[in-house]
């Protein structure tokens, strides 16, 4: 007689990941991320309320972009280990790195800030660095979550190649973001147009000035960051 195999409830699988997210220091971190998120979303919610304009609605949509990166660079940390095929994990990787510049992404809707009637210009000020703040850190945390699971898979000097890379493409995919207007969905709706323009820019940089200095400032720019960011969380050695 076949014994049945015991279903257990999905409340102990909720336990052993909230185990894994405290073993690997991100319990709290997602934590304060989460409230943070639903500061942000607030205080848009309120200008609405106050307003009655959906003017900035939309950087909702953004945080939401930025949160999936983080995402599956969480569920990578936890879990990397178990995964044998180096194909899986390169999907993954590739997966995260499409959706990762939407993080960084938010720091360009400054762009949208104009001062108006509906509400003190402060205020709206406030807003989008919220939003902004809290899109840097989901980008930044879950770049540091990928090259701390590749650090340890291979090597730190593999882990760090892939960070400056990365923050490399996601200042150039800000860029086809912001003013060229593709999505990270895109590569496939629409790849026909996408490696296309990316190709001419690739194949004639200088024809194309806005696209290689935008790109090259906000490398700069997040590498300097980065690097700021994981001295100050990198653990120190105990003093004697």
């Amino acid at each position: 007689m076949r014994l049945k195999k015991k279903t257990r409830p999905l409340s102990h699988y909720m336990s052993l990941f909230i185990r894994d997210l405290r073993d690997n220091n991100r319990l709290s971190v997602t934590i304060i991320l989460a409230l943070s998120c639903l500061l942000s979303v607030s205080l848009e919610l309120f200008r609405v309320y106050y307003s009655g304009s959906f003017s900035y609605l939309f950087l909702i949509w953004n945080l939401f972009l930025a949160i999936l990166p983080y995402s599956i660079s969480t569920l990578f940390l936890l879990y990397y280990k178990k995964m044998k095929s180096f194909i899986l994990m390169g999907v993954i990787l590739f997966s995260w790195l499409l959706l990762f510049p939407n993080a960084p992404y938010i720091v360009t809707d400054f762009f949208h800030l104009n001062p108006g009637p509906e509400v003190p210009y402060w205020f709206d000020l406030g807003l989008i660095l919220s939003f902004a703040w809290n899109g840097l850190m989901l980008g930044f945390i879950s770049l540091y979550d990928i090259q701390t699971a590749l650090s340890r898979r291979f090597s730190a000097v593999k882990g760090w190649v892939f960070s400056i890379v990365s923050l490399v493409l996601a200042s150039f995919g800000i860029y086809l973001g912001r003013y060229e207007r593709f999505n990270s969905w895109d590569i496939i709706t629409n790849p026909v147009s996408l490696f296309i323009d990316i190709a001419d820019r690739l194949i004639h940089p200088f024809s194309h000035p806005r696209t290689m200095l935008m790109t090259i400032l906000f490398s700069m720019l997040f590498i300097f960051a980065y690097v700021m960011l994981v001295a100050l969380v990198k653990p120190r050695k105990a003093e004697n």
